[in-house]
């Protein structure tokens, strides 16, 4: 009897192991949520006050709404140099034994042994919109390919220029993957295909708000003024710092200006043609798919391990169209 009943136990128990698989990258994929669960997805922005990342919280949250089964926590840090809070939210959120963790890390490596740490815990990371250095405990990346967004730039910037002119270029913060590759872009660019442009300056950077970007711009044109005709800022926030920048010197509309990322007051710039073309992405599709991708991970399907999102240049001559405006003003999340 006592062999009978360990033979049942031992069935039993192959049973409920044929029920769990794992997947190449070691987390626990058990084809969804436990019957009357939702999933509970935790979704980190590098930051939460930026016109961008209140559209990503759209995308997340269409996401859960068609998938029904999702609850989406969102939570991130308010400034986007705040790298010891999202590594403290990253942290949180592995405690609490969410199933499953999208990031934007705000660091390339300082985020890196926190994904890790959240595998072995058997919580998969899907990292959205900036990329870490070391990809082995990552579901997929979900972004725009920030290199060719650099790449628009200098050839959007190279033709309102006449393929000659000063040039600065507008960094943004130390440790972000995704500027660091649009600045790369831009700078690789210029030098290939525009061997007239001068590049007067390519090693400051903005920090991480407007007031930071404007305070940089200023000491750019006190030392540039009499030698720039174009700039490049690489995302929303240095974006509208250079721009008040260039008002207050009574440089706007005279110095070719590119930015990356739209809002209110750059769109009206742009149609005021005082800035000459904005890089776009589409920070609903990164958040929707994002989302998606992770729980078609948990769900037990193959995923891609890169997804691009797309990137586009809105210029004052093709802004209204339909295509651009839905990029140049998408929709936030409570909207």
């Amino acid at each position: 009897m006592r062999f009978v009943f360990a033979l049942t136990v031992l069935a039993e128990l192959c049973i409920g192991l044929a029920g769990c698989s794992h997947d190449s990258a070691g987390e626990k994929s058990s084809g969804g949520s436990p019957a009357g669960r939702k999933l509970r997805i935790a979704v980190i922005p590098k930051g939460t006050t930026h016109e961008f990342w209140k559209s990503v919280h759209a995308g997340a949250a269409n996401a859960a709404r068609e998938l029904g089964n999702v609850e989406i926590i969102w939570k991130g840090s308010l400034l986007e140099n705040d790298r010891d809070g999202q590594i403290s939210v990253v942290q949180d959120f592995v405690t609490q034994k969410v199933d499953g963790i999208c990031l934007a890390p705000l660091d390339s490596q300082a985020l890196v042994p926190y994904v890790k740490e959240a595998r072995e815990e058997g919580i998969p990371t899907v990292i959205f919109d900036s990329a870490l250095d070391d990809e082995s405990d990552i579901v997929s990346y979900v972004a725009t390919d920030n290199y060719k967004g650099g790449v628009l730039a200098a050839r959007r910037l190279g033709e309102v220029l006449g393929g000659k002119g000063g040039v600065i270029l507008l960094r943004y913060n130390t440790g972000s993957e995704s500027t660091v590759q649009r600045e790369e872009g831009f700078l690789d660019t210029l030098k290939k295909e525009f061997p007239n442009v001068t590049i007067l300056s390519s090693n400051e950077y903005s920090g991480t708000t407007p007031e930071t970007s404007l305070d940089k711009s200023q000491q750019l044109f006190i030392r540039f003024r009499d030698e720039v005709d174009g700039v490049f800022a690489v995302c929303e926030p240095n974006s509208t710092g250079m721009l008040k920048a260039l008002e207050q010197e009574g440089l706007a509309g005279k110095v070719k200006f590119i930015g990356f990322d739209p809002s209110p007051q750059l769109i009206q710039a742009m149609r005021e043609k005082k800035l000459h073309g904005i890089v776009l992405q589409d920070p609903v599709k990164m958040g929707y798919l994002g989302v998606m991708t992770l729980v078609e991970h948990l769900q037990g399907k193959r995923v891609e391990k890169r997804i691009s999102t797309g990137e586009y240049v809105a210029t004052p001559e093709n802004m209204d169209e339909p295509e651009m405006q839905r990029l140049l003003s998408p929709p936030q999340y409570g909207e």
